[in-house]
């Protein structure tokens, strides 16, 4: 069992379930230890979580006291005396676990149940419980887990386990029986230490429903865009509409600057998303090939696994956009301009050239409606007609285009 520290457990003797805690093996100064709750030779059981805690909680001595992490553990809350669920260890039904297939509730509870009672039998330098264990080195492979018995003969070794604790469990199980004490304790301090638990037991199953609504609400808010492959390379499809026409490219960003697919200025651009996929298995001459995460992108395309999927923050709609403008400020979508205008110079810093620049310093008109509009503007009010405007931005429209490999 990898358990490290004080661990509270419930251990199924003759005489019913009892409560204490256990520390398993540990090293100290060069040594190692190992102990239960208890003082001397004594071994300190109790017969509920309350009792347990009115005596961690009380002046009585005991062993542990010593141990490195006992104060670690005196400052958690009351629950710190419940078992958790790898924490039943049935001593008591050993045998009728082994009874069954070996299956991972079988093999990690027989586990458990073997490994407290072999460490009580050390603490309690039991002959008995010791020559049985020296005795019977298959028990060891318990620790290994269901896997271990679901390759060839592992049937036949668990079968072996079985006969050997079918015909001397009940000898350990007689040592355990007496190896006990239960400390008398006043039942109203064990009452209001029974309370105690109780009320920190629902504040963790509280605090546990809140973490899990929390959990679901994060995940229900995460992008499954996100992860995809496309969001885990970073390199994302773009669909772009514009003059009554659908086109899909490919982009990234390296240290913040814009690359496109494409190569000295020209974006490659497709009318549909398969054929972009076919020419990209094909072709390697292009800015994106350099990236760091482009053999990620060509291992789904090889793999047929991969389908271009474009974000809607990498939908970029140019229809209608001349036209509103020429309306009126108040039928222009200033998301759909944002996006748009965020495209054009994208496309202009990776050419590497100022077409996007040299056609707002020829219209300034264009300029300052361009700021108002994404809000970067101050003092500035546009006033029809906007015939300047509409042009500045067609414009823009028609150098973007002649970037496109496809029209």
């Amino acid at each position: 069992m990898a358990l490290q520290g004080i661990v509270p457990i419930t251990i199924a003797l003759t005489e019913g379930d009892f409560h204490t805690l256990w520390a398993p093996k540990w090293r100290e100064h060069g040594q190692e230890w190992q102990a239960f709750l208890g003082y001397g030779d004594d071994v300190y059981l109790f017969r509920s979580t309350g009792e347990l805690l009115a005596f961690i909680e009380s002046d009585a001595r005991h062993d542990l006291r010593d141990h490195p992490k006992w104060q670690a553990f005196q400052h958690e809350d009351a629950a710190r005396v419940v078992p958790g669920k790898r924490g039943y260890c049935d001593v008591i039904g050993v045998p009728e676990l082994l009874a069954g297939r070996p299956s991972h509730e079988n093999v990690t509870g027989a586990a458990r149940a073997v490994a407290v009672a072999r460490s009580l039998g050390d603490v309690i330098d039991s002959t008995t419980i010791g020559s049985f264990f020296s005795s019977y080195s298959v028990l060891a492979n318990l620790e290994r887990g269901a896997d271990h018995y679901a390759v060839e003969n592992g049937e036949s070794e668990w079968s072996a386990v079985g006969r050997a604790v079918l015909s001397n469990w009940d000898r350990v199980v007689d040592e355990l029986d007496g190896c006990y004490v239960i400390p008398e304790q006043d039942a109203s301090a064990v009452e209001a230490a029974q309370k105690k638990v109780e009320a920190a037991e629902e504040a963790r199953e509280r605090a546990r429903i809140e973490e899990e609504k929390a959990a679901e609400e994060a995940a229900s808010q995460i992008d499954p865009y996100d992860a995809s492959l496309w969001g885990t390379a970073g390199i994302d499809p773009v669909k772009i509409a514009i003059e009554g026409r659908t086109l899909y490219t490919l982009r990234t960003y390296v240290d913040g600057q814009p690359v496109f697919l494409g190569h000295f200025g020209q974006i490659y651009t497709f009318n549909n998303r398969r054929a972009m996929l076919r020419w990209l298995a094909e072709h390697d001459e292009h800015d994106l090939a350099a990236t760091a995460t482009w053999s990620e992108i060509m291992d789904g395309i090889n793999g047929g696994t991969l389908e271009v999927t474009a974000h809607p923050d990498n939908t970029y709609v140019f229809t209608g956009l001349t036209e509103d403008i020429t309306k009126g400020p108040k039928e222009v979508d200033t998301e759909q301009m944002r996006q748009a205008y965020e495209l054009l110079a994208d496309a202009a810093d990776w050419a590497r050239d100022d077409a996007v620049n040299s056609v707002l310093v020829a219209n300034p008109a264009l300029q300052e409606y361009i700021a108002y509009m994404l809000g970067g503007s101050s003092g500035y009010s546009p006033s029809a007609p906007y015939t300047a405007e509409a042009e500045g931005w067609r414009q823009l429209e028609n150098g973007l285009v002649g970037r496109f490999s496809r029209f």
